[in-house]
């Protein structure tokens, strides 16, 4: 009978409502943040040059800087002046070996003998896209770990091993060739042993350890400080229009391509960040309308209430039915809302699953309707008792 009683209080459509409303809300909130979390190593694999918002900068050569080669380096105030720029974060430099290096093999019966000159750079290893426990160095080692580029690995076997006959070599394989490397200047010669302990993605140069070139710049170098040609740009926003007008102004090069990338991640995170913004107030609004909805039961119905306490019922008793109610429609509508998103995200997996490769893993969104139920079940079950409480011992 105290149902029956209690069923008649209820709006079906007010019921109806916030379901629909909070069913959206989950549904957009948990397909923005499944879809982020899917396209993430896409966005992280495309426009983490070295880390997020950065980009690499040069001067620009002309014709009056092939004959004046000074020029093209950069100088402390220009460095200055760049990092106190309002849309630079940090800079770091890219060190240049000045020094000769030769790279040569040992004779052996599997790696043939060759012999060729190099140059080595360096970048501070928090920009470094490569991770290998080789990659250190200190002055009572003989062997120098190297990085380089991915494309010049491509280059070789589908363009120097066809023209010349090589066999073709596979990165791993390439890794365990052991070659030595001849580093001469400042009437000072040394052998180290060496290999390839990575290959670069993001990095265009043959990279060593700083502390090696250091180092080596110190003890074979030419000048006693080393030339900075290349500058590693950290953006607070890579969108800001006044970067490339920066550049342009100053006849510096940029790798736009890179920029846009990080461009291109921006929108993207905010316009995610938009739309869990318009989920969230959604969810907000559909909490606030069912309590309020709550609210106008209870008033309008304030005498049944009371009379029901005053016969004998509790108030916990009579709460208990407005609690159960609004507690399977919130789980009903979390539920369906992850259902949806569940289907979406496989109907765009099938569609772009050829092009990219997603993760196999959704407990992130089963999770996130899990903790948001409980959430909300929680402040309405204790709402709802409050509310009935302070209805019935305000009459008292």
């Amino acid at each position: 009978m105290l149902k029956k009683l209690q069923k008649k209080t209820l709006v079906k459509t007010q019921l109806f409502g916030y379901m629909l409303t909070l069913l959206i809300g989950v549904f957009i909130i948990v397909s923005t943040i499944q879809l982020f979390i899917d396209v993430k190593p896409l966005i992280n694999e495309k426009t983490d040059v070295f880390n997020a918002k950065t980009a690499v900068i040069s001067k620009q050569v002309s014709v009056f800087k092939s004959i004046d080669k000074q020029k093209i380096y950069f100088k402390p105030n220009e460095l200055e002046e760049l990092k106190a720029q309002p849309f630079v974060k940090n800079i770091s430099v890219f060190n240049n070996a000045n020094f000769k290096i030769k790279a040569f093999s040992n004779q052996s019966e599997s790696i043939p003998l060759f012999q060729t000159d190099l140059f080595f750079e360096s970048i501070p290893d928090d920009y470094l896209d490569v991770k290998s426990e080789d990659w250190q160095w200190n002055q009572t080692e003989n062997f120098v770990p190297i990085v380089i580029p991915e494309s010049y690995l491509t280059l070789y076997n589908f363009g120097f091993a066809e023209s010349q006959g090589l066999p073709v070599l596979s990165k791993n394989t390439i890794s365990q060739i052991a070659f030595n490397l001849k580093v001469s200047g400042n009437s000072n010669t040394e052998v180290y042993s060496s290999k390839i302990v990575g290959f670069s993605n993001k990095i265009n140069s043959i990279l060593v350890p700083e502390a090696f070139l250091s180092y080596a710049n110190t003890k074979f170098g030419r000048a006693d400080t080393s030339r900075i040609s290349r500058v590693l740009v950290e953006f607070n926003n890579p969108s800001d229009e006044n970067i490339l007008r920066y550049f342009n102004d100053n006849n510096y090069d940029i790798s736009k391509e890179k920029l846009e990338f990080s461009k291109l991640s921006f929108f993207f995170k905010s316009g995610l960040i938009f739309i869990t913004g318009i989920a969230l107030v959604i969810i907000a609004l559909s909490i606030a309308f069912i309590l309020l909805s709550f609210n106008l039961i209870i008033q309008k119905n304030k005498d049944v209430i009371v009379n029901l306490y005053t016969i004998g019922y509790t108030y916990q008793s009579i709460a208990k039915f407005y609690q159960i109610v609004i507690s399977v429609t919130t789980v009903i509508a979390v539920v369906f809302g992850i259902a949806i998103s569940y289907y979406i995200r496989s109907e765009y997996i099938k569609k772009f699953n050829t092009f990219f490769d997603f993760s196999e893993s959704n407990n992130q969104i089963v999770i996130i309707g899990c903790v948001l139920a409980i959430i909300l079940v929680s402040i309405y079950n204790v709402y709802i008792i409050n509310n009935i409480k302070n209805t019935v011992t305000k009459t008292r």
